[in-house]
C-alpha cells in the first residue's frame, strides 16, 4: 500500500525557514511526478510545487524565489525547502504522487506567525 509520510512543520516567524520532507513507500519518487499542496484553514487545497522524473520543477507565483522542492532518490524522500516564510504561507502541507493513481500523505502543518 502506497504511503507518503510528511514531516518537518511546525511553528515559525515572518521570514524564517523550515524544510518539510516526504517518505514514500511502495513507489519510487524517482518515478513519479512528486508535489506539495497547501490547504490554509477555511480554504481550499491548492498546489505549491511539483517534480518530475525529468526533475522539471514548478512552482506557484506566490513561492518562487523562496520554496525549493528537490529529490534524493536514495532515500525515496522528496523535500520542499522553504525561506523567508509569510503569515500567507500557513497551511496543512500535503504531498501528493501522481504514479499510476494520485496518493495522498496526511499532511504536516505550518504555522507562521509575525
Amino acid at each position: 500500500q502506497v504511503q507518503l509520510v510528511e514531516s518537518g512543520g511546525g511553528s515559525v516567524q515572518t521570514g524564517g525557514s523550515l524544510k518539510l520532507s516526504c517518505v514514500a513507500s511502495e513507489i519510487f519518487v524517482s518515478e513519479c511526478t512528486m508535489g506539495w499542496y497547501r490547504q490554509a484553514p477555511g480554504k481550499e487545497r491548492t498546489p505549491v510545487s511539483n517534480i518530475t522524473p525529468q526533475d522539471v520543477t514548478q512552482y506557484v507565483n506566490s513561492v518562487k524565489g523562496r520554496f525549493t522542492i528537490s529529490r534524493d532518490n536514495a532515500k525515496n524522500t522528496v523535500y520542499l525547502e522553504m525561506n523567508n516564510l509569510k503569515l500567507d504561507d500557513t497551511a496543512t502541507y500535503y504531498c501528493a504522487a501522481d504514479c499510476n493513481g494520485r496518493f495522498w500523505g496526511r499532511g504536516t502543518q505550518v504555522f507562521v506567525s509575525s
